[in-house]
């Protein structure tokens, strides 16, 4: 009967709302003397009196996990499921600061999205110290505001799952909750006004003094809205100008392009015609190296048959006497006359006059005016 939930209590989140407790931090917590002893028969007048008397917040600590007082609490609540308007008042309750923590915790288990997200933010500004129990039995130092960030950020707190609530933004964007408004907003609006402030009278300061020593006469403020219309005058006529020659560039730019494309398709079949024409040449060229060739390693053939028979001839004669001809000065002279003859004939041979193919010949015979050596093409 001690453990039974209120006949009048409702159902939270679709369950008993001691389930929300997890069954065997609720059999430990059903098994401690301080919820025996001390939590029986609460209401929810009375359990305001025992929630001043804690002095640290907790799970379940030590080595066969004994719950906290705190948690005896959580659970007394549950149970007995006070109505929200004291819950509130607990959260509100500036004096004792566990008092706070355990509204805090149990608005967490059982408030919905928005009412959670409107009552424990403003705790963030509740910086006092906490004392909290450890599992292994120490206590560690903390503060208010930082066991609200665990309740809305965190799954877990002093051994118990949160339920999931939904994202701040989530609630933003479908208007079932408002922005966010931090308390330190009013002092920086006062910060900046008092910065914007200052500038503006350092401002109206350097003014006065520029108008004190310049003084203000009316003609220079007359030479002077004079010069602002002349400036604003030109800037019209610049910016009309400058319009009327961007498009004539444009149109200007457009047939530019046109006559650059047909340039350089023209060039590109002059020389690709070019190139035609020097493959031609090259191949034509080519085929008259190939006869040449052929044609002097005949003429060496030959001439070394000659060699071999003049040789034997003149083996066989070597000893016979001079030819009647070396005896007479007329037939000398005339010998002399047909070996110079032909040395002008082989001379002509060689520079290059006689080449079979035209283009060759000439420039030979160019070459040969100039005192150049011919080409051996």
């Amino acid at each position: 009967m001690a453990n039974r939930t209120d006949p009048s209590a409702k159902s939270i989140r679709g369950t008993n709302p001691q389930n929300l407790v997890e069954k065997i931090v609720r059999s430990k917590i059903y098994q401690n003397t301080y919820w025996k002893e001390q939590c029986f028969r609460l209401t929810a007048e009375t359990l305001v009196d025992k929630a001043m008397e804690l002095d640290y917040i907790g799970g379940t600590f030590g080595g066969n996990r004994k719950p906290s007082p705190f948690m005896c609490l959580v659970m007394k609540m549950l149970q007995i499921q006070p109505e929200k308007e004291i819950v509130i008042e607990f959260i509100k309750n500036d004096d004792y600061k566990y008092v706070r923590i355990l509204g805090a915790f149990y608005l967490r288990l059982t408030g919905t999205d928005t009412d959670v997200y409107q009552y424990l933010e403003p705790l963030y500004n509740d910086y006092r110290k906490l004392r909290r129990k450890l599992a292994d039995g120490n206590y560690a130092l903390t503060h208010v505001d930082e066991v609200i960030d665990e309740l809305l950020t965190k799954d877990y707190s002093c051994d118990i799952a949160m339920p999931r609530i939904k994202k701040r933004w989530t609630l933003e964007a479908t208007g079932s909750l408002e922005l966010r408004k931090s308390a330190l907003e009013e002092d920086f609006e006062e910060e900046e006004e008092k910065e914007e402030n200052d500038q503006l009278d350092g401002m109206d300061d350097e003014i006065h003094d520029r108008d004190y020593y310049r003084g203000r006469s009316p003609v220079r403020e007359r030479d002077r809205d004079r010069r602002r219309d002349s400036h604003r005058y030109r800037d019209h006529d610049y910016d009309r100008d400058y319009d009327r020659d961007r498009d004539y560039d444009r149109e200007r730019g457009h047939g530019r392009e046109r006559d650059r494309n047909r340039d350089r398709d023209r060039d590109r079949d002059r020389y690709r015609l070019r190139d035609e024409k020097d493959l031609g040449r090259d191949r034509g060229r080519d085929r008259r190296e190939r006869d040449r060739g052929r044609r002097r390693s005949y003429s060496r053939s030959r001439s070394r048959s000659r060699d071999r028979e003049g040789g034997d001839n003149r083996k066989r004669h070597g000893r016979s006497s001079m030819s009647p001809r070396r005896r007479d000065g007329h037939d000398e002279h005339g010998t002399r006359e047909e070996s110079k003859k032909k040395k002008e004939k082989k001379e002509k041979k060689t520079d290059g006059t006689d080449h079979p193919d035209p283009e060759i010949a000439e420039a030979n015979r160019l070459r040969a005016s100039l005192g150049l050596k011919p080409l051996k093409m």
